[in-house]
């Protein structure tokens, strides 16, 4: 039984390796059957792994807004969820907080022999991510991971995974050559679209959206960018010149709600015009 009342659970003064251990005695706490926070022992890996999902976002969120203020906090969120999940795993057998440290300090260690090891450093950055991506197969072998794309998250965002699935894929021989290709396949999939819009059902019509997002994720892809990314800047974008008109319609007495989309328009050209990005 743990003792919530231990003072190692106050004690800020400590190194990181004191305090990694103090956030795993106070996730034991969280998660005792007799002293227990009642809503932390209803938890499971599946009703964690959103929030889980979300501190990461919200590392990445304070990153991109450079709030180096916030990240240390936001680390910290990030860092209590993987100390959830050991937790939890620990409870039913599977692994503890320690396999968990250990296990990556290997993985790094393996994937970096010309750091650890005996390769020379001399390499490109294209080189040694090629060579990681060796070790990273070698490891998917030793898992029995035997088809292409076995291994890509399916909990990862959908962008992401079709960037992923679409690079395993490229590295056997499945790809266009060229850009040329691929923007021929978008206007494909997009007449396509129109066509289910027109004829088809709701299902229909969702198969061939996601199939014209696949393959502009492809575009992406060959285009050197990441789509997460890309579509990321796009919303922070769209956000600051409807925020353009939002001030600008309030400096006229009006909300968005009593505007309309001349109007709106208009500023939003205006916006582009001022060189809102």
């Amino acid at each position: 039984m743990s003792d919530p009342t231990d003072p190692m659970l106050f004690d800020d003064s400590g190194d990181a390796g004191a305090q990694m251990r103090r956030l795993k005695a106070i996730m034991a706490c969280l998660r005792d059957p007799q002293s227990g926070c009642p809503w932390d022992l209803e938890q499971d890996f599946a009703s964690i792994a959103p929030y889980t999902i979300e501190e990461a976002h919200e590392v990445a969120d304070a990153i991109e807004r450079g709030a180096w203020d916030e990240l240390e906090g936001e680390l910290g969120d990030l860092a209590l969820q993987v100390a959830y999940h050991a937790q939890m795993a620990d409870e039913a057998g599977h692994f503890d907080l320690t396999g968990v440290l250990r296990a990556i300090c290997a993985k790094m260690i393996a994937r970096h022999p010309h750091v650890f090891g005996n390769e020379t450093r001399d390499k490109s950055a294209a080189q040694q991510t090629e060579d990681w991506e060796k070790i990273k197969a070698a490891e998917r072998a030793g898992r029995a991971e035997k088809g292409v794309l076995d291994g890509v998250a399916l909990g990862l965002p959908a962008l992401t995974r079709a960037l992923k699935l679409q690079k395993r894929a490229a590295r056997v021989g499945f790809d266009w050559p060229t850009t040329k290709e691929v923007i021929a396949k978008i206007a494909e999939e997009a007449r396509e679209l129109e066509e289910a819009r027109e004829v088809l059902g709701p299902a229909e019509i969702a198969e061939e959206y996601g199939d014209l997002l696949f393959v502009m994720v492809n575009l992406g892809r060959h285009l050197g960018l990441d789509p997460e990314a890309a579509l990321r800047a796009a919303n922070g974008k769209f956000a600051r010149r409807f925020g353009h008109i939002e001030r600008e319609l309030a400096k006229r007495g009006k909300t968005p709600a009593e505007s309309d989309l001349a109007e709106m328009d208009a500023l939003w050209d205006a916006a582009k015009a001022t060189g809102i990005k």
